[in-house]
């Protein structure tokens, strides 16, 4: 049987009287609710969203703008966590099963073009439409009461848009039949490692003609695999522009070369942890070794500086999170921990977080044989960083939760 709701009954004070309120109906007359007015309403109050019920990483976001542009159509609300997870809202009316395949397939393709962007794209993006000098996603934040350290909250929003850790909500009028069956097609059909939700928002009219918001929730799935979080191979293809300028050739050309260069390197490493997730080759400058820390918050980053000739790997963790804590408390232990590493690995501070890293000058990385020899050094490094760090951590986690598996 599918779940019916009544509307609320409104109680005097004194207990004497009570009346059902008027639900507001969607649609284009003057009495009725617009997608426009809902957006507005998540927009200025997004805590009428139940985000906590959906995915509660996602908690307390805060609303950046409306009608942020994409390749894909613009997003009807763009909100952001201080930890940097996106939270991407579609307003619709559920008007019949063609439209409601629409809305979710249009939601897909948002996720798929933020996949391909960088903290700087979403910032440029976001810029355009609230206006303001400097990075306006950063003024919000802080302009919410967040204090933010810049870099990490730059490098934890590239690090969630490429890995595709969003969480996307679906906002509309009412239960239709077969609603409730979006989330398990998506499942079963896509096999999508984000965060989705299908939320009805039924309002209605309160005697001094305010209005009560009642947001729940059809249908919701938190996909997660272990600890990485990933577009399907389908949504991590790029379309290419009919027309193309030199810079786009440029950047094309930088991001093949490096994808390349993570290929080579990922083409011949040997871990001995069977279970270590392994990255796809990246487009950027690095790589993320995911460590077994809740909601993806605690990895190894391996990198390459091309201008210095020199390739490393440090230890990074999300702010805020259980893997802040692991990390930290790595660090305290750096006497214990850095003979089991060896190797060159140091304490060192990085963008105002004291860490653990280690970095081998190899010389021009574009030469066959330096090149041999960095990912030589790099693969044995890697190897062992995990093989420590990996348990390490692991039974960290377990402890500040309290559970010994």
């Amino acid at each position: 049987m599918s779940r019916q709701h009544t509307k609320p009954i409104l109680v005097s004070a004194d207990g004497e009287t009570s009346s059902p309120l008027v639900q507001l109906t969607y649609g284009p007359s003057p009495e009725s609710v617009s997608e426009a007015w809902i957006q507005e309403l998540v927009h200025r109050h997004p805590s009428c969203l139940p985000i906590e019920e959906v995915d509660s990483v996602f908690a307390n976001p805060v609303s950046i703008c409306c009608e942020l542009n994409t390749p894909a159509g613009p997003i009807d609300n763009f909100l952001v966590t201080p930890s940097g997870l996106p939270v991407l809202v579609e307003c619709k009316l559920w008007r019949n099963p063609e439209g409601r395949r629409e809305v979710v397939g249009q939601i897909l393709d948002y996720a798929k073009e933020l996949a391909l962007w960088t903290s700087s794209d979403l910032q440029r993006e976001v810029a355009r439409r609230v206006g303001g000098e400097g990075n306006p996603i950063l003024r919000l934040l802080r302009e919410a009461g967040h204090e933010i350290d810049e870099v990490a909250f730059n490098d934890a929003l590239t690090a969630n848009l490429r890995r595709g850790r969003f969480l996307l909500l679906i906002v509309g009028d009412g239960i239709r039949e077969g609603t409730e069956a979006i989330a398990g097609y998506l499942q079963s059909h896509l096999g999508l490692h984000f965060s989705m939700g299908l939320v009805e928002m039924p309002i209605f009219t309160l005697p001094d003609q305010s209005r009560l918001v009642a947001p729940r929730i059809l249908a919701r799935t938190s996909i997660i695999s272990r600890n990485v979080v990933s577009l399907p191979d389908g949504f991590a293809l790029q379309e290419e522009s009919a027309e193309e300028t030199s810079e786009d050739r440029q950047v094309s050309e930088l991001s093949n070369e490096r994808q390349q260069f993570w290929s080579e390197f990922l083409t011949g490493l040997r871990l001995d942890d069977p279970e270590q997730p392994i990255p796809k080759p990246s487009k950027q400058g690095y790589l993320a070794f995911m460590l077994p820390a809740p909601s993806g918050s605690s990895w190894i980053t391996v990198w390459r500086e091309v201008a210095t000739g020199e390739v490393g790997l440090t230890l990074g963790w999300s702010r805020g999170y259980l893997g802040e804590d692991a990390g930290q408390a790595l660090v305290g232990e750096w006497e214990t921990l850095q003979p089991q590493l060896g190797g060159d690995a140091t304490l060192a501070e990085i963008r105002d977080r004291l860490t653990i890293t280690e970095r081998y000058k190899a010389g021009d990385l574009a030469d066959p044989s330096v090149r041999g020899r960095a990912f030589a050094w790099l693969r044995e490094r890697v190897n062992e960083w995990i093989n420590v760090l990996r348990p390490e951590v692991r039974s960290l986690v377990a402890e500040l939760v309290g559970d010994p598996n």
